[in-house]
């Protein structure tokens, strides 16, 4: 594949995409556009399916029906801890945020949208009955910041699972009437299955935020065809995405300190779609993308999807070389970037090269065409298809540019400078004996690149994967000998 800038395009893949639909009403300047680009997908690659699409796409099962444990579904003694979810009005309900998956992420999430001025009801939903008991037993969310200990039992909390409980309240999450607000923090390869799992509870009128490593499934191209699956017509919630930078430690359950404030940046990851007249949806993803980017210590910014979508994928490139190299070395991070004459810095080089390769495809993709149109200028007829036009030739042309080796590699040297006595979360999941997030970091490049292109290839990252979930461990020499062969 070459990898010189092409000329701008417009994208015509997603039924109602955005240039889709500004391009229905501009004539036969947008009809030559559309004929040039229906030639450059058709002798586009075979267009492989993530695996995780096709799985979601293989089951045909209908949502389940889910029960929400409370602190009295288990315990009598429950009732001493504070109460507040029965007794909010409509509108807390509609202000409410879930936190979905209570690790660092949703700690560090729940700690800091709890100290808004006009704070909302939030609801911690873990994912095991043994969390509930221990937060009965043991109230509260323990948050070390600067060496201060500070705890904060002033939560709802529940356990959604298809088991009704045998005593206190009966109830579905958010009572069955939807969930407006879902913060999801699990690992990144249970984000999409506990989402398609809560599929039944969100509407049009949801807003899902993910805060995961690696890239949101849902940005192009897989995010239109899982929506269109799973969410026909116009019933798809609002999504968005976090980047996060803080580095936050656990200490057990309920407890982590917050090694390293940082920051946070907060976006949405599709255009926003025309809803139906009879929508009663208020601010779509507004409400909780201001809730996040005004939550105290989070220090979080609201983005546009170009610069999220750029944000997620140089520090999926960052995570996809320090993580597993650390992981297969058993060493810290700064260990990988000290020259020793042993072709480490090779291996590097070998990474980036097959990840900008990928990326530098990816930007030229029509899927991801509304990414870089947005926001764009309007005249009095709607978008100016040449102003339109002109930014993505300048997106293309910049984008190329930042996904080149040379830059990524100043990238990842900036950030190593950082992080040079960190221990990398894939290491210390090997360390713990838990599954690794190799297959949305390099796994995911390898599969976007199988979508994107054929003929490119990723030998290197694959060698990586293979050694990363065989728990491999080996010296600097035997690692190069293994990934440069």
């Amino acid at each position: 594949m070459r990898l010189g800038i092409r000329m701008p395009r417009v994208a015509c893949r997603t039924p109602i995409g955005f240039l889709e639909w500004n391009l229905r009403s501009k004539g036969s300047t947008c009809r030559r556009v559309l004929h040039m680009t229906s030639q450059r997908a058709s002798g586009n690659s075979q267009q492989v399916p993530a695996t995780w699409l096709r799985r979601v796409l293989e089951d045909d099962h209908k949502p389940p029906k889910l029960y929400a444990w409370t602190p009295d579904s288990i315990s009598s003694g429950a009732a001493r801890l504070k109460k507040t979810a029965g007794a909010n009005s409509g509108d807390d309900e509609r202000r409410r945020i879930h936190i979905l998956g209570i690790g660092n992420m949703g700690r560090l999430y729940a700690t800091c949208l709890a100290k808004l001025a006009n704070r909302p009801p939030i609801a911690l939903v873990v994912h095991r009955k043994e969390l509930l008991e221990h937060w009965v037993s043991q109230p509260g969310i323990e948050f070390t910041r600067h060496g201060k200990v500070g705890k904060n039992t002033d939560f709802d909390i529940e356990w959604w699972t298809d088991e009704q409980p045998t005593q206190g309240p009966v109830t579905e999450p958010a009572s069955g009437r939807g969930i407006s607000n879902l913060v999801v923090a699990t690992k990144a390869s249970d984000a999409i299955p506990q989402v398609d799992r809560l599929r039944g509870y969100l509407d049009s009128n949801s807003t899902v935020a993910f805060t995961q490593n690696g890239m949101c499934k849902l940005w192009p191209p897989f995010g239109e065809q899982y929506v269109r699956a799973r969410f026909p017509g116009a019933t798809s919630p609002s999504w968005i995405a976090c980047v996060t930078t803080h580095g936050v430690i656990s200490l057990g359950p309920f407890r982590s300190i917050h090694a390293s404030p940082a920051d946070a940046w907060v976006g949405s990851v599709m255009m926003p779609k025309p809803k139906p007249e009879n929508n009663t949806a208020g601010e779509g993803p507004s409400y909780l993308i201001e809730q996040i980017a005004n939550a105290p210590d989070l220090a979080a910014r609201r983005v546009s999807m170009k610069e999220l979508w750029v944000a997620q994928l140089e520090k999926l490139v960052v995570n996809a070389v320090i993580n597993p190299l650390t992981a297969v070395l058993d060493c810290k991070n700064g260990e990988l970037f000290v020259e020793r004459g042993d072709g480490l810095s090779e291996v590097i080089d070998r990474l980036l090269d097959e990840a900008s390769r990928t990326l530098r495809a990816l930007v030229r993709d029509p899927a991801n065409d509304e990414i870089f149109a947005e926001p764009a200028t309007k005249d009095r007829d709607g978008y100016a298809l040449e102003h339109v036009a002109r930014r993505l030739a300048q997106a293309h042309e910049e984008l190329d540019r930042r996904f080149a080796l040379p830059r990524l590699r100043e990238m990842l040297l900036g950030v190593a400078a950082k992080v040079t006595e960190n221990t990398s979360s894939m290491l210390q999941d090997v360390r713990a004996g838990k599954q690794t997030e190799i297959n949305d970091f390099n796994g995911w490049l390898v599969e976007t690149a199988r979508y994107l292109d054929g003929d490119i290839r990723l030998p290197t990252h694959e060698r990586l994967i293979a050694l990363v979930k065989a728990r491999t461990t080996l010296t600097r020499e035997e690692i190069c000998e293994r990934l440069l062969a």
